[in-house]
């Protein structure tokens, strides 16, 4: 709802003014490549000599998303049938979703592109939400509820309001509902990682003891090859895990996966009008909003993300992949399936095994579709391999948390407070009940800071705004100025903490790099700050990213930062420091040193100091 911070309109125009002309020489070369025709375009414009245009399939891009289907459609299958179990949905039916979505993605593909290597299923995060929703209105109604989420998120996509309900509703209550759902999950499958095929009242048996054992073993192996294989190959910890439990299963007796065979039917998703109350008619379309609210956070998030991993780099277009996903639940609620989104993990294997296109998605729904015509497959597979698999899952939505974090404890907190309450008594109830915590606490902070009544109101609907510049943050308004085409930059006027001048707070920075303390350093930028570090090839923005190029950083041998010169300008509360530094580690036992130059963009807030920018940069040679 309302951000705890906010920013006035006070502008050093300075800024502006001499920005103004590497704006509009920016601007001049943005147009020039825009306006390139896609088949003027070299083919080995991409990254590793690869076809640079995601719309033309070639041999070689047929190869490779055929390679990459396959190993991800191998991955989906389990994935798959937990999410199935977890939902108290028919495994074929999520089968049949996964297929359909998949050929939807790919028929959309060829005239709206979304992301281009994303690969829909069902999703882990809904799994909750659908078995509760067959327990409030039935297993006949589910078509009806699934048909009306679609229908929001058709009226989402038609006015692009994806960008304003991720306003108003923080990333961070994203992530604690997430881990809510997560620990949600993790539970569920829990008791498949000790239970036997007899029956005793005495808990510790030989053949427990053996099941926990092996689950213990998966569970390990599983962990090990993930972190090992997860920026190569992230397929080979799932494919691991299901064959090595199916070739034990072959010496060991385990409790086995059992498919209840489900018939298929298209008929019109209409709900039994006999059965439900118009009361009953009011929760279903509350909870389709809801639904569509989660869905569609979820599927922009993984957008995102999807476009950072792209092999060549291109960008995704966050609409055309909600037109996906309407379109493919809209199909769903046909035959009677669920909800599906570009998942990460799959998105993720895609890219890893070789994926350019969305070719490759034709190539996990022929895979997911030989277990769908045979599901007797699926009774090869124990029962703890699959709940190692999701308790794994569930771990790592619960590990979300940790990036929250870095956010500071209010983030973490309120997040934390949510996961609480979408554990014990649900997604909607938890994920309202802290929204509402969220503004209330949020219009206390506007009142203590004596702000007016009706200043937060023009507050909050400048938060909505369709004017507010992609590099504003938290502590920092940029503006287009009409007149120059320049960039203004406003920051809020607030009384400053007057314990440390900016002298002590650059040798914190400096103390933390030279002792290799991650979360010191992390903690001087602001929770939005931005980096181009000096051995960085992009900008880094946001905790998260800054903290990777630092992890990376500290990988040197006594990796050290030395100040040599610096001078300091000042606009409002805002400081400018620009000078020289010298970085030096060790390599094969013989000193290396780096001259650079850095410029260092601070604001001192009641809280203390935080670096808003930073820009550092080897010396030429």
């Amino acid at each position: 709802m309302l951000n705890g911070h906010h920013r006035s309109a006070a502008a050093p125009t300075g800024l502006a003014e001499k920005s103004t002309e590497k704006c509009n020489a920016s601007r001049s070369r943005h147009t020039q490549l825009s306006n390139i025709e896609p088949a003027s375009v070299p083919l080995n414009a991409g990254a590793d000599g690869l076809p640079a245009l995601p719309q033309r399939f070639t041999p070689r891009t047929l190869r490779r998303d055929a390679l990459a289907g396959v190993v991800t459609g191998l991955m989906a299958i389990p994935l798959t049938v937990g999410i199935c179990l977890m939902s108290e949905y028919p495994v074929q039916l999520g089968l049949a979703t996964v297929i359909v979505a998949c050929i939807i993605s790919f028929i959309l593909y060829l005239f709206r592109p979304g992301n281009h290597i994303g690969v829909p299923g069902v999703a882990a995060g809904l799994a909750p939400i659908l078995a509760l929703g067959i327990h409030q209105f039935g297993r006949e109604n589910m078509p009806w509820l699934i048909f009306l989420t679609s229908v929001f998120q058709a009226v989402v996509w038609r006015y692009d309001l994806a960008k304003y309900i991720l306003k108003a509703v923080p990333r961070f209550l994203i992530e604690g509902l997430l881990a809510g759902v997560g620990l949600k999950i993790a539970m569920k499958f829990l008791p498949y990682t000790y239970e036997t095929i007899g029956h005793s009242d005495v808990f510790w048996t030989g053949e427990r003891a053996l099941v926990i054992l092996c689950s213990a073993a998966g569970f390990i192996l599983f962990v090990y090859l993930y972190k090992r294989f997860k920026e190569t190959n992230p397929g080979i910890p799932y494919i691991a895990v299901i064959a090595g439990s199916v070739w034990l299963a072959q010496y060991v007796k385990f409790p086995m996966l059992h498919v209840e065979p489900t018939k298929f039917a298209l008929a019109w998703p209409l709900p039994d009008f006999q059965r439900i109350t118009p009361m009953m008619h009011v929760e279903m379309v509350l909870y389709a909003a809801m639904l569509m609210l989660i869905d569609v956070i979820e599927q922009v998030m993984s957008n995102a993300a999807i476009e950072q991993i792209d092999p060549l780099g291109r960008k995704s277009d966050a609409n055309n992949s909600l037109l996906v996903m309407w379109v493919g639940n809209l199909a769903s609620s046909f035959f009677g399936g669920m909800t599906n989104l570009d998942g990460l993990a799959k998105s993720q294997t895609n890219r890893m095994a070789g994926a350019l296109t969305k070719m490759s998605n034709l190539f996990v729904a022929a895979v997911v579709g030989v277990v769908l015509i045979f599901p007797v497959l699926l009774a090869w597979l124990p029962e703890f391999s699959l709940a190692v698999l999701m308790v794994f899952t569930g771990w790592k939505m619960i590990a979300g948390l940790y990036h929250v974090a870095q956010e500071g404890p209010y983030a973490f907190g309120v997040a934390m407070f949510c996961g609480f309450l979408v554990f014990q008594h649900g997604l909607f109830e938890g994920l309202l009940a802290t929204l509402i915590l969220h503004s209330f606490i949020t219009c206390v902070i506007y009142k203590h800071d004596q702000v007016p009544t009706l200043e937060i109101f023009k507050r909050f609907i400048k938060l909505f705004s369709e004017r507010i510049h992609p590099y504003t943050t938290s502590t920092m308004e940029v503006n287009e100025d009409q007149h120059s085409g320049g960039l203004v930059f406003s920051s809020v006027i607030r009384p400053s903490t007057d314990k440390k001048n900016l002298d002590d707070f650059i040798a914190d920075w400096a103390f933390g790099v030279n002792h290799h303390n991650l979360l010191s350093v992390v903690s001087t930028y602001d929770a939005e700050g931005l980096l181009w570090g000096t051995f960085a090839k992009d900008l880094r923005t946001g905790h998260f990213h800054i903290r990777r190029y630092f992890e990376h950083l500290f990988e040197l041998d006594d990796v050290k930062v030395h100040f040599e010169s610096g001078e300091t300008r000042q606009y409002r509360d805002i400081f400018i420091r620009s000078g020289s530094y010298e970085f030096s580690f060790r390599k094969k036992g013989q000193t290396v040193r780096i001259p650079a130059r850095y410029s260092f963009v601070c604001k001192k807030e009641r809280t203390g100091w935080y670096i808003l920018e930073h820009h550092s940069s080897e010396f030429p040679s």
